[in-house]
């Protein structure tokens, strides 16, 4: 039996040749635009045949005769018993023009073709969006009763139909597939369409929050979901059974999801917390349509909407499918597929298979380089204070990444050692003696960098300067607060605010600030360093919100105690938990391959959240601290006593293993 096919190298054009090859004796001839000899050997290698079985057939059909070739044409006249029209742009966000082009205009070219050659039948997929933003039940032999067509996807479907209702003079068939995901055994899907755009919805959620936490959702109208496996056996078993010619077949899901319920087999599958509570979408339908014309052209609240959808990857036409009013009768095709063990199997079923495949394959985080080379090779990345502790540790992962990497720091012998260190590693470091708490010495660095590199792509702003001293004993020693707020606050304002008019005028650049869990839990004890580290947040909350339109990122890391020189004077540290420099420059690295916001810990952000809502227990909690760890011998003003540390009581490490990490 002979077949053609358009649209055959197309998601369900490949497995529906597939299927048909299947059946002793068929030949499939199928239209492509070019036959080279790789992609048509990578085609029938794929389904299994020779070249007497799978015939390409040059052509196009957006032209004339599809554009084949006269003796073509003569050779197939009167030989194809089956002719299968499947080649379609099915996607919402196509222009108008080239959804005319090849689905309106294209199906009138197949069906003069199908009548020239005499076809046996012609076999249209048309799609559930041939009945438009139908309200009610549409029936299988309904089609003039198609309502809402606005939408050009919707329009063009519809009349595409009707073309092969009016014009064909062979017999013809029409199938009306639901929405088509991936198939149900193995998840293949060759891209993001349709309950899709969701995923990476429902992947974020999952990335926030645990899976048992309940979430408050939409309820919306039906979708129809069907698995391409189910579409391609049904056609195909429909298409060579007897006396079904000239009528409409739906492909659906006898019992459609509501959204909620899609959405949450999507996220049970994917181990999300599921929507507990849904608020129904239909509510929107009740605010006047200017009010909601109105809200859309105020810019920030356009500004939002559409960095949120491009965030998500959601189409700008998505939200208007949620309230979906369209149930679709498939009786027609039920009774067809009787006795064929042909049945549309539930989403439940097997939408893990579809997760699976989506997150290994199509998710599109997968096509972003996570690779710290793939951020700063033969990039600029000044670190400051990269002579030793964190920054070095950065430094080191971020030169073997590929970058002009350049670290600074007020002893010369300190850097040459890191220069040597890196040395020995295979790599050069840049280095450069400079004081950040000389405002005059970070003009004279960031100028030196601008003439000699032309700017930086990343700035990691780690020098700083701690003090551990409670306020009693800093009554005479005002100089603490004006040294420490000089380096970590006006050194690194003064070094940012030198190298961001290069990183405006290139319109990228990111800038990494070391900031401490002490801002977010308020540790006594170090008042003057806490008050430096809120003062450079709260100026990088600012430079955020300014530059955001311009390519210039910020991100603040909250870091907790981390083993490095700068702690090694408080000998109490000796006994605590904390994190290596080589741990804290993975948060660097962190910060610079995904740019978020804001890195905390778990412990400081709940230190926060506790401050925010209960700020007594907040300040009984950090004020137990303070009372159950003493100043050091230093911060008293006493001599060293030397040796070890004392032993802790039974409640200090209670209370510091509690409080991984914070400044105490």
């Amino acid at each position: 039996m002979n077949y053609f096919i358009t649209g055959a190298t197309g998601f369900i054009g490949r497995r529906l040749v597939a299927r048909l090859l299947e059946r002793r004796g068929s030949v499939v001839y199928f239209l492509v635009h070019r036959a080279t000899p790789e992609r048509i050997d990578a085609l029938r290698a794929a389904w299994g045949v020779g070249p007497r079985r799978a015939i390409p057939v040059v052509g196009d059909i957006t032209k004339a005769d599809l554009g084949i070739a006269p003796a073509e044409r003569a050779r197939l006249a009167g030989k194809i018993r089956h002719f299968f029209h499947l080649a379609a742009i099915y996607d919402l966000d196509a222009g108008a023009e080239e959804q005319l082009l090849v689905n309106v205009q294209g199906t009138r070219n197949v069906v003069e073709f199908a009548n020239a050659i005499r076809a046996g039948c012609l076999h249209h997929v048309s799609s559930i969006a041939a009945a438009g933003l139908y309200e009610g039940v549409f029936r299988e032999d309904m089609f003039e009763e198609a309502e809402n067509l606005d939408h050009p996807y919707f329009a063009t479907k519809h009349e595409s139909e009707g073309i092969v209702r009016r014009e064909a003079s062979v017999p013809f068939r029409i199938y009306r597939p639901g929405l088509v995901v991936g198939d149900s055994r193995t998840g293949e899907m060759d891209k993001v369409d349709g309950p899709y755009y969701f995923f990476k919805v429902v992947q974020r959620l999952r990335q926030m929050m645990p899976s048992w936490m309940p979430m408050v959702g939409i309820e919306g109208g039906r979708i129809n979901i069907v698995p391409v496996d189910y579409v391609v056996a049904a056609m195909d078993h429909i298409a060579h059974a007897r006396g079904l010619d000239g009528r409409c077949f739906h492909l659906v899901d006898p019992q459609p999801m509501r959204v909620g319920d899609v959405l949450n087999a999507i996220a049970k599958a994917a181990h999300a917390p599921q929507m507990s509570m849904r608020v129904n979408a239909a509510l929107i339908g009740f605010v006047p349509p200017g009010v909601r014309k109105g809200l859309m052209a105020l810019t920030p609240v356009r500004r939002i909407r559409n960095a949120v959808m491009k965030d998500l990857g959601l189409p700008d036409d998505i939200l208007q499918f949620v309230n979906y009013p369209t149930r679709f009768d498939c009786r027609e095709a039920l009774a067809a597929l009787e006795g064929s063990g042909i049945a549309c199997p539930r989403l439940g079923d097997y939408a893990w298979v579809l997760w699976d495949y989506w997150e290994r394959h199509l998710d599109p985080d997968l096509s972003i380089d996570r690779t710290l080379a793939g951020q700063v090779a033969g990039k600029v990345v000044l670190v400051t204070g990269g002579s030793s502790g964190i920054g070095l540790a950065a430094a080191r992962k971020i030169v073997a990444a590929g970058a002009i990497t350049v670290v600074c720091g007020r002893d010369q012998d300190k850097l040459d050692e890191a220069r040597r260190l890196v040395e020995a590693d295979g790599h050069e470091l840049v280095t450069f003696q400079v004081d950040l708490a000389n405002l005059e010495d970070c003009d004279r660095m960031t100028r030196w960098i601008v003439e000699q590199y032309g700017g930086v792509d990343v700035l990691v702003n780690n020098a700083g300067r701690s003090i551990r001293r409670g306020i009693e004993s800093s009554f005479e020693r005002f100089h603490d607060v004006e040294r420490t707020m000089q380096l970590n606050y006006f050194g690194a304002v003064r070094v940012t605010m030198g190298l961001l008019p290069k990183m405006i005028e290139r319109r990228r650049g990111h800038v990494v600030n070391i900031s401490s869990i002490g801002v977010l839990t308020n540790a006594p004890r170090f008042s003057a360093y806490v008050a430096s580290k809120a003062a450079l947040d709260a100026w990088t909350r600012c430079a955020e919100s300014e530059f955001a339109d311009v390519g210039v990122t910020f991100t603040t890391i909250n870091m907790p105690l981390v083993r490095t020189p700068m702690i090694a004077p408080t000998r109490l540290y000796q006994s605590v938990p904390t994190l290596s420099p080589e741990e804290a420059a993975d948060l660097v690295v962190q910060a610079i391959v995904f740019k978020p916001e804001r890195i905390a810990t778990r412990l400081g952000i709940a230190g926060q959240v506790l401050h925010a809502l209960l700020p007594k227990v907040a300040q009984i909690v950090m004020n137990t601290s303070f009372r159950m760890f003493p100043d050091s011998d230093a911060a008293r003003g006493a001599p060293d006593a030397g040796g070890k540390p004392k032993p802790l009581t039974a409640d200090q490490i209670a209370f510091q293993q509690l409080m991984r990490g914070i400044h105490f």
